[in-house]
């Protein structure tokens, strides 16, 4: 019986999330298996792996073949590593705790990377917010612009009206008193004559 060990899908349309599990190769791919080794969450970023390495490194040993997708996840975590190591000592080529000593190196410079791309990731977030924070208070400043200006605009033809109507509202008062000042002396000039 090939043992295999690959990715069992999980999860809903457009959010998949992955168990990586140890199984026979003749099995459906989200069918029967053997054994649970971790799971495998692409969807954040960095993506969230969570990997029981003894047993990984365990089926290894007894000869379960990675997929390609496993095998990198497998790289990713140290187990491969480990397993060659184990394979070193095995030979006796070096001690268990040069081993040991190895692979915690090793180990701790892939978490300052990954703790480095998860500070650049969130320093990247907070830049973009605050650049978009600066546009929005830009186009709301712009705004305000527009509508004091709109407002002036306003205020302006209401004045200009405002003046209008007075100068007509004046023009159409002389012109009464005038039409009716006329008639007057007309009749006043027409009485001196009789």
């Amino acid at each position: 019986m090939p043992v295999k060990i690959r990715l069992q899908r999980h999860g809903k349309k457009g959010k998949p999330f992955f168990w990586i599990v140890a199984a026979d190769s003749r099995a459906k791919r989200d069918g029967k298996f053997l054994d649970k080794i971790g799971t495998y969450n692409p969807n954040t970023n960095p993506a969230t792996i969570d990997l029981n390495l003894d047993s990984a490194v365990q089926w290894l040993h007894n000869g379960a073949q990675p997929t390609d997708t496993a095998r990198a996840i497998l790289s990713y975590k140290g187990a491969l590593l480990k397993h060659h190591l184990d394979g070193g000592v095995r030979k006796g080529a070096l001690t268990q705790e040069q081993a040991d000593a190895k692979l915690a190196a090793w180990l701790d410079e892939k978490a300052n990377k990954v703790s480095s791309k998860k500070e650049g990731l969130s320093k990247a977030q907070e830049k973009a917010k605050a650049e978009a924070l600066k546009a929005e208070k830009a186009a709301n400043e712009k705004r305000a612009n527009a509508a004091a200006e709109a407002l002036k605009a306003a205020e302006a033809t209401e004045e200009v009206a405002e003046e209008v109507t007075e100068e007509a509202v004046e023009a159409t008062t002389e012109e009464t008193t005038a039409v009716e000042e006329a008639p007057a002396t007309e009749e006043s000039s027409e009485e001196k004559e009789a």
